[in-house]
């Protein structure tokens, strides 16, 4: 028993419901946004939750990759709309220095693997985007499907997906929102492995172990290398104008974009609903003749 609690050792970084959780397996450790309810949407205090927890993982000396993954059979859904939709006009409200959603606005020290279940959307597509590979269920879902409610990407999705996958590619998804699917996403180059139904954390702890037997000073020399490579050194500087372009239509079209959402526009992804049907006179004329 004692080897086991050893070896299998459970943080939990907030009171009941319990949104972070954490799990350290040898040199891994696991990190699982725990809102299933909400699809593990992120809201302010699970965003600030989830930093810490990335953040005591990079402090950790004996830990040397993370899995990041969602409980309940979803990565994550994105910020959630619920809190946006009760802020007040003051955009700043939103803003972190940190990043919306956790530390997304900065270069993580250590290897980061996402475990891809059900909806990585929105700002579910920036966290798994911020990790170094994805590991993506074969029924998983990505899209920037924030874009039916006016809220931008701020949580380094516009700078990641186009270093990724290039411009043309990139503005398919910002553009349109449209799904992408596991197979178009490996295609693409988002997702870097393919795995069943349910198995996309097992499969997603197995490819961070397989890094931590290399010599980890190389390793990680090469991987800051390769990251200055793809953003020329202007890594940070592409993130903080991502957020500072994108904090004007907070007030604008984000706030209220969300009330739609919790009012019940847009759910389940659907954009066909999204505007209010104009009305002509001969339409609300025949209207009310109907209703007497």
């Amino acid at each position: 028993m004692a080897t086991r609690i050893s070896s299998l050792i459970m943080r939990q970084y907030s009171s009941a419901p319990k949104t972070i959780l954490t799990e350290t397996i040898g040199e891994i450790v696991t990190i699982g946004i725990n809102r299933p309810e909400k699809r593990n949407c992120v809201d302010p205090s699970t965003a600030k939750l989830l930093t810490k927890a990335i953040e005591d993982f990079e402090n950790d000396d004996s830990l040397r990759a993370a899995v990041l993954y969602g409980t309940g059979g979803n990565f994550c859904a994105g910020y959630d709309l619920k809190s946006l939709s009760q802020m007040d006009s003051q955009p700043e409200g939103a803003i972190s220095e940190e990043g919306q959603m956790g530390p997304t606005l900065r270069f993580i020290k250590k290897p980061m693997v996402a475990a891809i279940s059900g909806y990585a959307v929105a700002g579910g597509l920036e966290l798994a985007l911020m990790c170094d590979l994805r590991v993506m269920e074969e029924t998983a879902i990505m899209g920037v499907y924030c874009r039916r409610f006016g809220v931008p990407l701020m949580d380094g999705g516009t700078v990641r997906l186009q270093a990724m996958v290039g411009l043309s590619r990139a503005l398919d998804l910002i553009l349109t929102g449209r799904s992408l699917n596991a197979k178009e996403a490996f295609e693409w180059g988002v997702a870097n492995r393919i795995v069943a139904c349910g198995t996309a954390l097992g499969q997603a702890i197995n490819l961070a172990t397989s890094l931590v037997k290399f010599p980890q000073q190389c390793m990680l020399t090469d991987r800051n290398s390769t990251y200055n490579a793809a953003f020329n050194s202007a890594y940070l500087d592409l993130l903080k104008y991502e957020q500072n372009n994108g904090i004007n239509v907070l007030a604008t079209e984000s706030i209220p974009g969300a009330k739609k959402f919790v009012s019940g526009i847009g759910r389940h992804g659907k954009s066909s609903n999204l505007r209010e049907k104009d009305v002509k006179e001969w339409e609300k004329e025949f209207q009310t003749k109907s209703k007497l």
